[in-house]
């Protein structure tokens, strides 16, 4: 049950009870278990480890009411937009816009990092509750207050950081790009690494490593879930979510992706998790995916997860596909992509998506032969299978850009939406 200490300067929550189911709604929805401090001009909040998660101003200068800060596990800060809700949710398929502060593909959004009092929150957060609290004299006669307040202070940003400089030691470097499909859970996953590098490492890919594809043995594997467990310590109980890593999992062998499915569920107690319901992510290649048999989707259908799998196949043209520097034949993309078709219809936990690249330097052919195939291939089936468009250059926004995506996203029968590339 919640606790609270209040006065007229403090407002203590410990133990608040958020949502415990992901949702698509328009006004600002926090998840999971977490305490609260709130002040006559700030509202900080704390997840189950006591490290803050979330911000935002209460003053009038505050950009808007219903946006705010969201810290993640690897130590970035978000910022969460509404984009006065023109064409956000259109756009991504998420009713709040998140603002990185490190280049992206994004083509829509503003410089919120610029803001006074943004720029406040992130550099001051733990001076400005140093302060308040000590100010406080009311709070010493209450011990689990002042506890919390204690172990709040004790994970500065100096601790914070180091945190996720371990996290980056687990999974052997940074995690620098999630698949798109995990905005469904906010991004908040646990990474677990079942094999390193890419397949293809194309050419025009920004964001992955340049390292050959290769496997992580499964007693590694174990350890790195064993470490992770450690990590996120009592707020685990607030992730029902894994991402099966690098950038090509599904080319690891089947036997190997169930191991780590199952161990991830187990160990880190998804059963039991405050949120509902369980999910795994995880990247694919074109030829991953048409590696892969029916056998062993229908065992993957027998995990207790709803599993995403996106795959990247950038373009049905193969000039288009010569351009960007993918070893891979039109035909080959046709194939994957009738696969994904099927596979959405035929399974109702399995949920696959595909990327294509879009940018007004692509070859003609490129757009034309994408409408193509989705007019013979695709049938829109239950909501399933998302179209991601990324454009090929990051951090070039332009207003042609967007029309381009908005005349794509009409034209398309299935849902068709932004990738914004996101890092843990």
């Amino acid at each position: 049950m919640p606790q609270l200490f209040k006065n007229d300067k403090l407002k203590i929550t410990l133990n608040k009870k958020g949502y415990n189911r992901y949702t698509k709604i328009s006004f600002p929805v926090k998840y999971g278990i977490y305490s609260e401090i709130e002040t006559k001009d700030y509202i900080f909040q704390f997840n189950a480890n006591n490290e803050i998660i979330r911000a935002k101003g209460k003053n009038y200068t505050w950009i808007n009411p219903s946006e705010w800060l969201k810290r993640t596990i690897g130590n970035d800060w978000i910022y969460y937009s509404t984009g006065g809700y023109t064409g956000v949710f259109e756009s991504i398929g998420e009713y709040y816009l998140p603002n990185l502060q490190y280049p992206t593909n994004s083509l829509i959004g503003g410089k919120p990092f610029k803001e006074p009092d943004i720029n406040n929150i992130i550099t001051k957060w733990h001076s400005i509750i140093d302060k308040i609290t000590k100010e406080n004299k009311l709070l010493n006669h209450s011990d689990k207050f002042q506890t919390f307040i204690d172990k709040v202070l004790e994970n500065s940003p100096k601790r914070l950081s180091e945190k996720s400089e371990q996290l980056i030691k687990i999974s052997g470097r940074r995690v620098s790009v999630l698949p798109p499909d995990a905005r469904h859970v906010d991004y908040d996953i646990i990474p677990v690494n079942i094999s390193k590098g890419c397949l293809y490492n194309c050419k025009f890919c920004r964001v992955k490593t340049e390292e050959p594809f290769s496997l992580i043995k499964k007693d590694e594997i174990l350890n790195q879930i064993k470490e992770l467990k450690n990590l996120y310590g009592k707020d685990i109980v607030n992730y029902n979510s894994v991402f099966l890593g690098e950038h090509d999992a599904l080319n690891a062998p089947s036997d190997l992706i169930m191991f780590a499915a199952e161990q991830s569920y187990s160990q880190f107690d998804f059963k039991h998790s405050y949120m509902e319901s369980s999910n795994l992510f995880m990247f694919g290649s074109v030829d991953a995916l048409l590696n892969k048999s029916t056998d062993d989707f229908d065992k993957f259908a027998t995990l207790p997860y709803h599993i995403y799998i996106n795959i990247g196949l950038e373009s049905v043209d193969q000039e288009t596909l010569d351009f960007l520097g993918k070893p891979l034949t039109s035909r080959k993309v046709i194939e994957a992509y009738k696969l994904i078709r099927n596979i959405n219809i035929k399974y109702d936990n399995i949920e696959i998506s595909s990327n294509f690249i879009m940018d007004d330097i692509l070859p003609k052919n490129h757009y034309s032969s994408f409408f193509k195939l989705l007019e013979k291939e695709c049938r829109l089936f239950k909501n399933k299978g998302d179209i991601y468009l990324s454009p090929l250059r990051i951090n070039k926004p332009s207003r042609e850009e967007i029309f381009k995506f908005n005349e794509i996203k009409i034209k398309s029968p299935v849902p068709t939406f932004l990738y914004i590339i996101q890092r843990l």
